[in-house]
């Protein structure tokens, strides 16, 4: 049975009560709940905090609190998320992505949550060689920490190449299944494996529900987002454009992810996890009413597919 959800980063400016109550007036049974270090966001969605990671680590009273806030209005929080670049080729932001992962881990196990949704990385002018060579050296450490707090980790297949800023690589390896492959050859941690976005598979013409049925022992987390792509474009600029050229995200429903045949998919694997509607769509970004109708849209149309 699947447990459905809200990221609450979408709810930029909502305080951790207002995000917490805001999804349980909607009915959602989960949150993963953005934990972004305070400060400047580097990029649309991120560095928005809805828990200080830090805080839980420190205050008790604070950990129950936030425990006991979610517990009463009827939900449980799927995960923490924060999504960083942990392989920067800035070791400076490369050591405080990697500081607050760690962090992030330990506050999840004391929340009693148990997993935490990041990206795994990537040195954008490398190539996937040596950025898997640089995963080596980074990851195996996280991973042992995540083993002994008795947390999962959940690495999102977001390429994160859209524009100027990400090329030519993009800022996170672990986006294709020959590579799921490859770093769960070289990581066979079970507390190692997927929040999987089947989005983003549409414009880099991947097949999702093959992943489905092949990695389901590494789904720990999913997430539901769409994007649509615009043929018209692609024939003029092609795949090797700035992915944004051609394509755009979109909330579920709006795009070209087969919505029916993935959650299908989930069905015949008995997936009993949490999956999360993640919105980008900046149709519905002009105000606050704005951002809760695409979470209410969203919703009312994957009613029709979860049960």
């Amino acid at each position: 049975m699947i447990h459905f959800g809200l990221l609450t980063a979408i709810l930029d400016g909502w305080s951790f009560e207002e995000a917490v109550d805001t999804a349980a007036e909607m009915g959602f049974e989960c949150l993963e709940v953005a934990c972004w270090p305070a400060g400047k966001a580097e990029r649309r969605y991120a560095g928005v905090s809805h828990i200080d990671a830090e805080r839980v680590l420190e205050d008790d009273a604070y950990a129950e609190y936030v425990k006991q806030y979610v517990a009463d209005r009827g939900m449980h929080i799927s995960s923490l998320a924060f999504y960083p670049n942990t392989m920067d080729p800035d070791l400076s932001k490369r050591a405080a992505a990697i500081d607050h992962l760690k962090a992030l881990i330990k506050a999840s196990a004391k929340l009693g949550v148990n997993l935490v949704t990041t990206f795994i990385g990537r040195d954008q002018h490398k190539t996937v060689e040596e950025n898997l060579a640089l995963f080596q050296e980074i990851w195996p450490p996280i991973i042992r920490l995540a083993e002994e707090e008795g947390v999962k980790i959940g690495i999102e297949n977001c390429p994160m190449l859209f524009g100027a800023d990400q090329w030519p690589g993009g800022q996170n390896l672990m986006c294709t299944p020959v590579l799921f492959r490859k770093l769960f050859e070289l990581c066979p941690s079970p507390n190692f494996g997927l929040n999987f976005d089947p989005s983003h598979y549409v414009w880099q013409g991947l097949d999702y529900i093959q992943t489905v049925y092949e990695f389901k022992d590494r789904l720990f987390h999913i997430h539901f987002k769409d994007i649509k792509l615009y043929p018209e474009k692609l024939k003029q600029c092609g795949v090797l454009a700035y992915p944004l050229d051609y394509m755009s995200p979109k909330i579920p429903g709006l795009g070209d992810v087969d919505w029916g045949a993935f959650v299908s998919a989930l069905n015949d694997i008995r997936y009993n996890g949490d999956a999360v509607i993640e919105v980008e769509d900046k149709a519905f970004e002009s105000c606050r009413e704005d951002v809760l109708k695409s979470i209410r849209l969203s919703k009312r149309y994957l009613d029709n597919f979860i049960m």
